[in-house]
């Protein structure tokens, strides 16, 4: 190895070949757990020949990657402690010493692609739904769950250009959100294919891009905002059924229906006169004037709490195909999506991103994303191996057991001992059951009470902070309208 221009790094440069880096490479494997490691395929993280991550560095592409997934697997976990790892692996395998400076990482991470990063968060997707049992469907039809959500940025000035804030917010009092449409499998819970926008993209838009995910015999369940004319015409032309939710605006009378049963019955609706906004003209000309739709209304009724009136709209009109008992059984079942987002953004951490640049944000979002579905695919390998619900399995306990069992892993000499270790990981799983709780109530409420700090209500900067703020409230009770 020459170094003619930069002689004192030749000492450095030369212990941190190809060969150590497939060492580090296969360590950090080890903390990601053995198995978890074949469910990214090699070819989607070689190495370029020519440009960018054509070098031979010490954070090559895969280990960029891996790193990046195990550092989402740990919520909060700052790239430092992320080259202290790598720097502690280079050590314990005698290899030359890691520059202690993340500057390396993060430049690492800025070369990854994000079109590489897609493109692995659909072969995990894939493993996952080979590896999830049969799940209950509609007459063996996957079904496909839609659903909108939005997540906080930095407040930085690249941020607030791509992703503004809410216009309710006063200029540097609010975050950048950015808005996200995902796309679920019901049968393994594995997060299939996403579509990012802002705040001011409705979701039919962003949800229009991933018509082209859907394939022909799906069924698309959604919520209320899934149920307009374009979705309902537009997706039975290419071989997807819908159910979703119909919206409140929409009136129905069951005595102007084709009566399939008491409160079942199709209906006919025309094409509105304006043209939608997510749509061409010739995409608009080109969808039928007149389409039937199935309208079924249901009471869910839960004891102890009051009645609700549910009316679904779907493209599914044979009743004897579809009966509505399995229409309203397949609807209540949307609620787990909701469970799955909550696991994304709340147990993974995903509420609030960290990185300072839009395309830093897009690729941690991807990442974290990659690791919900390498632990659906744990979840899903327990469930099928010990025959067990995957529904009634704790992604937060899966996500607990990952850690404490790689670190094991990674000490194992032998393959025999790895094998025991992993079958005992899916043993754990399989017995640590979620109870079943039919009728739940889980009220969005928060339990302790704020710090009793102003609300920053101007740029930090002009803030001025008032002092004593708090005196006001010495002997007798806090008379704050915020405070229960």
């Amino acid at each position: 190895m020459h170094t003619p221009l930069f002689p004192a790094f030749r000492s450095r440069l030369a212990a941190l070949g190809r060969r150590t880096a497939g060492h580090l490479r296969q360590a950090t494997l080890q903390q990601l757990g053995q198995h978890l490691a074949e469910l990214i395929p090699v070819h989607l993280l070689s190495g370029a020949d020519e440009g960018d991550n054509s070098r031979a560095r010490i954070f090559t592409l895969r280990l960029t990657c891996e790193c990046f997934v195990w550092q989402m697997l740990k919520p909060r976990t700052p790239c430092r402690e992320v080259v202290r790892q790598v720097q502690a692996l280079a050590c314990l395998q005698g290899k030359g010493p890691v520059d202690e400076n993340s500057s390396a990482y993060i430049q690492a991470r800025q070369r990854l692609p994000r079109e590489c990063l897609e493109r692995i968060l659909a072969a995990t997707a894939a493993a996952a739904e080979r590896r999830a049992p049969p799940g209950p469907g509609l007459q063996g039809r996957p079904v496909k769950v839609v659903d909108g959500s939005s997540v906080q940025l930095p407040d930085t000035r690249a941020n607030q250009k791509a992703y503004p804030q809410p216009s309710g917010q006063k200029p540097g009092c609010g975050f950048p959100v950015l808005k996200l449409v995902v796309l679920f499998s019901l049968a393994s819970g594995a997060l299939l294919d996403v579509v990012l926008g802002n705040l001011h993209q409705h979701d039919l838009r962003l949800f229009r891009r991933l018509w082209e995910v859907l394939k022909a015999g799906d069924i698309l369940l959604g919520d209320r905002a899934y149920s307009d004319y374009v979705t309902l015409a537009g997706l039975p032309r290419q071989g997807v059924d819908v159910v979703a939710r119909l919206h409140q605006r929409r009136k129905v009378d069951f005595r102007r229906a084709k009566r399939l049963g008491h409160q079942d019955g199709v209906f006919r609706w025309r094409k509105g006169c304006m043209q939608s906004t997510i749509l061409t003209a010739k995409q608009w000309a080109a969808l039928p004037e007149e389409i039937e739709v199935r309208i079924l209304r249901f009471t869910a009724a839960c004891r102890g709490f009051r009645t609700q009136q549910i009316t679904l709209v779907t493209t599914l009109l044979d009743p004897k195909l579809y009966p509505a008992v399995e229409l309203v059984a397949l609807f209540l079942r949307r609620w787990r999506i909701e469970l799955c987002l909550r696991d994304v953004k709340t147990t993974l951490g995903l509420e609030q991103l960290h990185c300072q640049s839009p395309a830093m944000v897009r690729k941690e979002l991807l990442a974290g994303l990659i690791a919900h579905n390498l632990i659906r695919c744990v979840m899903a390998e327990a469930a099928q191996v010990h025959t067990v619900e995957l529904e009634r399995l704790s992604f937060k306990g899966a996500v607990d057991a990952l850690r404490q069992y790689s670190a094991v892993l990674g000490q194992a000499r032998t393959k025999r001992l790895k094998r025991k270790l992993w079958q005992e990981l899916l043993r754990s799983l399989a017995a640590d059951l979620v109870p079943l709780r039919p009728g739940r109530t889980e009220p969005r409420a928060v339990k302790h009470r704020p710090k009793p700090f102003p609300l920053l209500n101007r740029p930090r900067r002009q803030f001025v902070e008032l002092p004593h703020r708090n005196n006001r409230w010495h002997g007798g009770p806090r008379k704050y309208r915020g405070l229960n």
